[in-house]
């Protein structure tokens, strides 16, 4: 009788430690699977979209052509998967005219393509200097920040800083044929009522940039006939090639009347005309640039034309097309003496116009009101200088 109660003795005391080893593995079982979600509260929170961030230039640090490629190269080592770096063309003495293209190469989604182009008059410097900010912007904060990210999955941008490389080596406003590049464009055509006479080089050798005629304005030489510059054939078939890229905007950068225009409204043998929901959207969009930024709307409404980019892209291709003129009027090179200061102020007022062009790419391939706002980084735009 002793010896059965030992052996239930026994095996009750083996049934409580088994029990007891069982609610430690047990309880050790719901602390592993607590952990983790435990981690997961206590860790840091990963910001999704972080505050962009602003390129680190400083004033006075201005790019000439060879500074330029020297940037768009080291763009290409430091961001391979997002730049490709290559030259649409020669200058007529025989530079490369780079053109910069972004977007994310790991995305093979099918994407928007945009033009933004400068110093098509070699010497409005801070033309091509917007194009330059715009790049380093977007390279800088892809996968920092989820606007920017968005926009290079989206989107293939092309950025050409320097159209006009001779003249901005030179600081003239025209190219070393003395042709105003900007008035060689199959559209409107050397107009004197445009300001432009079609002339080229006078006997083939003489150059006759332009004049200038007192309360007047300017008046440049267009070239002998429509792309008879290589700058504008380069520029032209660029364009021509994104055609087929669902090409959805293009902008001309220039200084310094601080507007921002669409294309030209001419009354006398408009060689194009815009539907009303194209010109809404134009409307839309330079209404926009002056409501939240200091660029004004450039009343180009009547005239006659003077054979420039914006105008010829427009009437090939339909697609939103902008002159936008960086700084104010006491920068312009003709009448207001061609200063070159405040360079950071001024890169800062371009990223909204470029910013909230790109986050409205999709609306503006078609023709739809580009309302979408961008987010901004802080100190984005800065009060005006005056």
């Amino acid at each position: 009788m002793t010896k059965i109660y030992n052996n239930k003795l026994s095996y009750l005391k083996v049934l409580f430690l088994c029990s007891i080893l069982f609610t430690v593995m047990f309880t050790g079982c719901v602390e592993e699977e607590q952990k983790p979600g435990e981690k997961e509260l206590s860790a840091p929170e990963i910001q999704l979209d972080q505050p962009s961030i602003l390129p680190n230039w400083k004033d006075g640090e201005y790019h000439d052509y060879y500074e330029t490629t020297d940037i768009l190269s080291d763009f290409k080592v430091k961001y391979p998967d997002l730049v490709n770096v290559f030259s649409i063309g020669k200058s007529v003495l025989g530079k490369d005219i780079w053109c910069i293209r972004i977007t994310n190469e790991n995305n093979n989604q099918a994407k928007f393509s945009c033009l933004v182009d400068g110093c098509i008059h070699g010497c409005e410097w801070e033309a091509g200097e917007a194009c330059l900010y715009l790049a380093d912007y977007l390279l800088i904060n892809f996968r920092k920040n989820a606007t920017v990210t968005n926009i290079l999955n989206i989107s293939e941008i092309f950025i050409v800083p320097l159209l006009n490389p001779d003249g901005r080596q030179k600081d003239e406003r025209w190219n070393d044929n003395g042709i105003d590049l900007n008035r060689n464009f199959d559209v409107h055509f050397g107009r004197i009522l445009g300001r432009s006479f079609p002339l080229g080089k006078l006997f083939g050798k003489i150059k006759i940039s332009g004049f200038r005629i007192p309360k007047i304005g300017i008046f440049t030489n267009a070239g002998r006939r429509p792309f008879s510059e290589p700058e504008t054939q380069a520029i032209g078939d660029l364009m021509k090639s994104l055609y087929n890229r669902d090409f959805s905007f293009y902008v001309n950068c220039h200084t310094a009347l601080r507007k921002l225009a669409g294309p030209s409204t001419v009354t006398f043998r408009s060689q194009f005309e815009m539907t009303k929901k194209e010109r809404n959207v134009i409307d839309y969009a330079t209404k926009w640039a002056e409501e939240n930024t200091e660029y004004g709307v450039y009343d180009n409404i009547g005239g006659f034309g003077s054979g420039n980019a914006p105008d010829w892209c427009f009437k090939e291709f339909r697609v939103p097309s902008f002159t936008y003129e960086i700084l104010s009027i006491d920068y312009e090179p003709w009448f207001g003496g061609g200063r070159h200061d405040h360079l950071v102020h001024w890169m800062k007022t371009t990223l909204p116009v470029f910013m909230y062009l790109l986050v409205n790419i999709n609306n503006l391939h078609q023709w739809k009101t580009p309302d979408i706002q961008p987010p901004l980084p802080e100190g984005v735009p800065p009060p005006p200088l005056h």
